[in-house]
């Protein structure tokens, strides 16, 4: 019979020991996988990023709000029926959205110029 020397797998990993620089590049790699998934994939953001998202969202929400106020204020008016077949009539959208401004009703309390998105939004809104 022959001796078998051959080493099985298992044994060969068993076996192994890596140097540190294998270990520390191992690390490295791994490392950078992670962050490569995580900002591709994993829906990881930097910080500036995560402020210029919160800075939209705010103003977004600042608009609809704006906008709702305005619908109220719009409907709360004594003309409103009138000013609304005005609104109406109005071509484009931007004039329509003047056509609010100047109004008023998009002006916030404690503001002195109306809200710009609020003032679109409300036109929107309104003329639908």
């Amino acid at each position: 019979m022959q001796n078998d020397t051959r080493t099985s797998v298992t044994q060969k990993f068993d076996a192994y020991q890596p140097s540190k620089s294998t270990l520390v590049w191992a690390c490295a790699g791994a490392a950078v996988a992670t962050m490569i998934i995580g900002f591709n994939w994993g829906g990881w953001v930097t910080g500036g990023t995560s402020r210029d998202l919160a800075t939209t969202a705010g103003n977004v929400a600042r608009g609809e709000l704006a906008s709702s106020i305005c619908i109220e204020r719009f409907n709360a008016a004594p003309d409103a029926a009138s000013r609304l077949v005005e609104l109406k009539a109005i071509p484009s959208a931007s004039a329509k959205r003047q056509f609010v401004e100047a109004g008023g009703w998009a002006t916030m309390p404690g503001a002195t110029s109306p809200d710009r998105r609020g003032a679109e939004a409300c036109s929107i809104a309104l003329a639908a």
